[in-house]
């Protein structure tokens, strides 16, 4: 148990690593799906092309839905568009980037499926062989003298090995359309290629200021959440702990007064205790600690940090010229300087 903890801990330490690795599962997954798929052409004219062309289309966006459902930033961007304004702005470049993120990971797996069956070709035979020109493979004397429509129906026959007779003209078109499916296949993998190419290093080339602020923005977006739920983890578990607490010390009151000696451990239990009601910061009532959930979501604070030493400095010449103004000095003027002795004599009538 403790190594699978520490391998949770690493992956989600390292949020990128983790996606490129589901990523890289799923290509896998997808191949083997693939591989494992038992492909099956109806061989009929109205169903073989939409059964070769749903084989390249519905699976791939399976896959890419599937990507955008385990990605966690999916949520964070969610987040983050439908968020109230508040205190904060949205800048949209960082909304745009990482919405490419997630679509650049999520496109892996539907490209290794669409370039694993144009390879294969079954699908591309099963979807163009009513469109086969049979003159082409020597023996036209199959198609000679029959219908429009029964000359389709033969043809559809062509990628089923046991519904078609002529063994010779299957093979020719089978290795004709396969032909064209792979070089459809490898010119896919090289457009994709490409286009990886470019959004991954030309991009940042031509706009690298704007790249590298909106990197850092969408990763700070990121860890500002875990860090606000590792926050409110930290509360609740010790709100339930304080409230635990004085449950059993109410019910257990009697007891406690009838027990005058302390024990050894009473010291450590202080010390928890003190910093359970540290943990709490403040917030000890429901409705608190709703409300400031409630300000977080509607209205989260300024990306602008305090400098603590600076506002401790000011605080103390503050604090310094408000007692000097008290004792009568205002600025400018020192203690140092001649003080004046007012004498006051009372007489009697």
């Amino acid at each position: 148990m403790d190594k699978f903890r520490m391998m949770f801990q690493f992956l989600q330490s390292n949020q990128e690593s983790f996606m490129n690795g589901i990523c890289g599962i799923m290509a896998l997954a997808s191949a083997q799906m693939y591989s494992a798929f038992e492909f099956s052409c109806p061989c009929i004219p109205e169903y073989n092309y939409s059964y070769g062309i749903g084989l390249l289309i519905i699976p791939p966006l399976w896959f890419f839905l599937l990507g955008f459902v385990l990605n966690n930033n999916v949520s964070v961007l969610a987040e983050e568009w439908r968020r109230p304004t508040g205190r904060r702005s949205k800048d949209p470049s960082i909304l745009r980037y990482m919405f490419c993120s997630i679509t650049q990971r999520s496109l892996i797996a539907p490209a290794v499926w669409v370039s694993v069956t144009l390879m294969d070709g079954k699908s591309f035979l099963c979807a163009f062989s009513i469109y086969l020109d049979i003159e082409k493979f020597g023996n036209y004397s199959l198609v000679k003298g029959i219908s429009e429509s029964e000359k389709i129906k033969v043809l559809a026959k062509i990628p089923c090995k046991d519904l078609f007779e002529h063994q010779e003209i299957r093979v020719a078109a089978s290795r004709y359309i396969k032909c064209i499916s792979q070089a459809c296949g490898w010119m896919f993998l090289l457009m994709m290629t490409f286009i990886a190419f470019m959004i991954r290093a030309i991009r940042p080339c031509f706009t690298q200021a704007a790249f590298l602020k909106t990197k850092y923005w969408s990763h700070y977006i990121d860890i500002e959440r875990k860090m606000f739920d590792e926050t409110c983890k930290e509360h609740a578990k010790s709100f339930a702990k304080v409230c635990i607490h004085q449950y059993f010390e109410s019910i257990s009151g009697e007891m406690h007064n009838f027990h005058q000696r302390r024990s050894s451990n009473s010291v450590d239990e202080d010390e928890d205790k003190r910093s359970d009601e540290d943990k709490l910061l403040g917030i000890r009532v429901q409705d608190d600690m709703n409300a400031a959930l409630r300000n977080w979501h509607n209205c989260k604070p300024p990306l602008a940090l305090r400098n603590e030493q600076k506002d401790g400095k000011n605080n103390d010449q503050l604090n310094e010229e408000a007692l000097r103004a008290v004792n009568g000095f205002a600025k400018g003027h020192s203690q140092d300087g001649q003080k004046r002795e007012w004498a006051v004599y009372y007489s009697r009538v």
